[in-house]
């Protein structure tokens, strides 16, 4: 007989209360044991004995309940899991609390390494244990079932899902892969609820933007309320603020990033959502942020930043990863496993979504040294004979063009934690079940060494100088070296230099220098013979810059002069132009014929006959002989003045002239007499006056404005005229200068 799946199966038992024997299911309430599961509760941060001892003995509750589970027989164990809210909680607790590798802890002691150790095991066994709907042949739930059993009882959930890929990744990827691919097939109702936690993880990103003051987001159009304040940008912000941010975003990216690789199958969730170029453009806007307020703070706690820096790193790294994973399985990898009819459709996406990522710059970078962009470029041609490669160059130059201004070669081979790391050190999942999580500093360490070495300040030239003073103003016995490799080890902060060498509180390594050491100069980079350059550099004669010299153009000392006349009997010159001219031939001498033979320089040979091919033409000989062609231009003419008078000629002239004085005495004659400038005067003002009458203006020019003497007293008509010039000397007199001077000057009588 088949064995029946647990969710149907029947148990026959006596009632605790009556005896009596009665059938329930398998999977009842009544079955389950009354046990009190402990909450888990994490390690102390300082290795304190009492808070030591009292973790230890929490945590072996908590781990003997796990034992318990674990050793009941199936029905038993899923009674006790469906139905036993106080063992769900313990297990929520330890998702919740137990230290990821990215934590601020000390080093825990050896009795809790193994606890810890214990615990994790243990815990990992149990949700393996409750994703699994078929134990055996006879122990089994029907799938149907089992998919209910999960959703409905909130036995697995999206953050615990997420919990368990970021602790348990590392060493069990491949159980988790069954695992978690098991829940989402047996319960299609998970991808749900994965599709509405996608836009909350968006919202994660986008509350540390406004935490940070950045407005960047261009999905948060959220107006800013009145009563809110304004965000301080991470440079302005308290450094413990600051650190929260930092680990905030830490913990999320490595969670997301160990998400997605243990299931990959969720990145067509997270694509509908536009996640790719939202993720991407959350790294344009905060992560030079956090970089430059992390730099700007080299004066406070040194080791704080360098501990942020190698976080921020990090999640630098997992953020592109991120990316990288959902273009990989949205595009090259149906890609690489479809047929060529099929894949037009993930080649224009790759396209798309690249084509939208092009604007962040920064983004474009990072993810170009991780995974270069023209090796997928280069895998979708080969992949496919028809191919845009309009686009193609368009992204090509895009990435290229995100690189100017930036060392490409000096930024790929340096150790910048994006290529420094090696992909499989995640330092946010746990070791494999059999092994202890280690220490999570010592993996830390191996990570982002190039990022935390760029916190330490460059200090040199007169900088250094000025600390070095400053420690030997107060210290005066010690010496420059001994003080300069105190300021190398302490990041050049001189207060803290002083204070250990005061305190006696130097590092082993300082303790054992000799404080009167001096200090060494520091040989020039560039030698003289490498650096020199003079107009004989590279010639035949440099030394420095060639092996081999010809010996025989050097001559030592002063060369002996040669006389006159062995210059003058020294031929070789005229030798060498006579070989010369003797390869023109340019002189044929005579060349004796044979009878018969032809003339060969017959149309060379020199004629002295006499040609007279143009003799019968006459060339010029009927012309009429003409003069000069200046003189023909015009007949010549006599001046008058050199002219003979002629009687007729005088007779005619004066006739003219008679014409001409009759003609001028008919004309009125001008008349040069000046008149008077009185008269004149007065004509001018009669016209003045008389213009001034027709605007309807009446000048009165009354002489009564004089009066009689002082103390004769004055007359009505008086009184009257002097009122009226009182009232009207704006009209006359000098009170118009200006007007009249500007009238002239633009009527041209004034020079200006």
């Amino acid at each position: 007989m088949p064995a029946l799946p647990l969710d149907e199966l029947q148990i026959t038992q006596k009632d605790p209360k009556t005896g009596k024997l009665r059938t329930l299911p398998a999977l009842h309430p009544e079955r389950k044991a009354d046990r009190y599961f402990v909450l888990f509760k994490p390690p102390p941060k300082d290795n304190i004995p009492a808070l030591v001892e009292e973790y230890l003995e929490r945590a072996t509750f908590v781990a003997n309940d796990v034992d318990w589970l674990l050793a009941l027989p199936h029905d038993k164990f899923w009674c006790q899991v469906i139905f036993d809210e106080t063992l769900q909680k313990c297990l929520d607790s330890y998702l919740r609390y137990v230290p990821r590798k990215f934590d601020e802890w000390v080093a825990p002691t050896p009795e809790v390494v193994d606890m810890q150790k214990h615990l994790h095991r243990s815990v990992f066994l149990t949700f393996l244990r409750m994703s699994t709907h078929k134990e055996s042949k006879d122990h089994f739930i029907s799938p149907s079932a089992f998919g209910e059993i999960l959703y409905n009882n909130f036995l697995f959930d999206i953050p615990k899902i997420l919990d368990l890929c970021v602790l348990f990744g590392k060493g069990n990827s491949l159980l988790l892969q069954k695992m978690i691919g098991n829940i989402f097939t047996q319960q299609p109702s998970y991808y749900n609820d994965l599709d509405e936690t996608v836009s909350t993880i968006l919202q994660v990103f986008s509350n540390i933007l406004q935490h940070c003051g950045l407005q960047g987001d261009r999905t948060c159009a959220t107006p800013q309320k009145l009563e809110e304040k304004g965000r301080l940008s991470p440079s302005d912000m308290p450094l413990q603020e600051l650190k929260d941010i930092v680990l905030y975003l830490c913990d999320t990216c490595t969670t997301l990033w160990a998400f997605l690789d243990i299931f990959p199958l969720a990145c067509q969730t997270f694509q509908k959502h536009d996640f790719c170029y939202r993720l991407a453009s959350f790294y344009e806007t905060a992560i030079p942020e956090l970089e430059s307020a992390i730099k700007k703070r080299r004066l406070e706690d040194s080791k704080l930043l360098g501990d942020l820096w190698k976080r921020l790193s990090h999640s630098r790294k997992k953020l592109v990863e991120i990316i990288h994973i959902l273009m990989n399985q949205i595009c090259l990898l149906p890609i690489l496993e479809s047929s060529c009819d099929n894949i037009q459709g993930f080649i224009e996406e790759f396209l798309q979504i690249f084509s939208s990522l092009l604007q962040e710059k920064r983004f474009l970078r990072d993810y170009d040294v991780l995974f270069p962009v023209a090796d997928d470029v280069s895998l979708l041609q080969q992949a496919s004979s028809v191919f845009d490669e309009t686009r193609t160059a368009y992204i090509l130059q895009a990435v290229e063009s995100a690189w100017e201004g930036v060392d490409r070669q000096k930024a790929t081979e340096a150790k910048d934690p994006l290529v420094a790391e090696d992909p499989n050190k995640v330092a946010a999942t746990v070791e494999p079940v059999s092994q202890t999580p280690s220490h999570p500093e010592n993996s830390e360490d191996e990570e982002c060494m190039g990022a935390a070495a760029a916190l330490v300040p460059s200090v040199s030239g007169v900088e250094l100088d000025s600390l070095i003073s400053q420690v030997k103003d107060l210290l005066p016995d010690l010496g420059e070296g001994f003080i300069l490799a105190c300021l190398a080890h302490y990041s050049y902060d001189p207060e803290q230099v002083i204070n250990n060498i005061l305190e006696e509180r130097l590092a082993p390594a300082l303790s054992q220098l000799d404080r009167s050491l001096n200090r060494q100069a520091k040989p020039d980079p560039t030698p003289l013979l490498t650096s020199r350059h003079n107009i004989f550099q590279n010639d035949e004669f440099d030394v420095f810059s060639r092996n081999s010299v010809d010996l025989s153009r050097v001559h030592k000392g002063k060369r002996k002069e040669e006389n006159t006349r062995s210059l003058l009997n020294d031929k070789r010159a005229v030798t060498a132009q006579r070989q010369r001219y003797e390869q023109y031939s340019m002189v044929v001498e005579e060349v004796p014929l044979q009878p018969g033979e032809g003339l060969p320089y017959h149309g060379d040979d020199y004629e002295d006959e006499y040609d007279d091919t143009y003799d019968d033409n006459q060339v010029g000989a009927n012309d009429v002989d003409s003069d000069d062609e200046l003189i023909s231009r015009r007949p010549f003419t006599t001046p008058q003045i050199l002219r003979t008078r002629v009687s007729g000629e005088g007779q005619e002239d004066d006739y003219e002239e008679e014409e001409e004085e009759e003609a001028e005495e008919g004309a009125p004659k001008p008349d040069h007499f000046v008149q008077d400038p009185a008269v004149l005067r007065e004509k001018a003002e009669a016209r003045r006056m008389a213009f001034l009458a027709r605007r309807g203006y009446r000048h009165d020019s009354s002489a009564a404005v004089a009066g009689s003497p002082r103390g004769h007293g004055q007359t009505r008509e008086t009184t009257q005229e002097r009122r009226k010039k009182e009232a009207n000397k704006a009209a006359r007199a000098n009170h118009s200068r200006r007007t009249m001077a500007d009238r002239k000057r633009s009527k041209g009588m004034i020079p200006s």
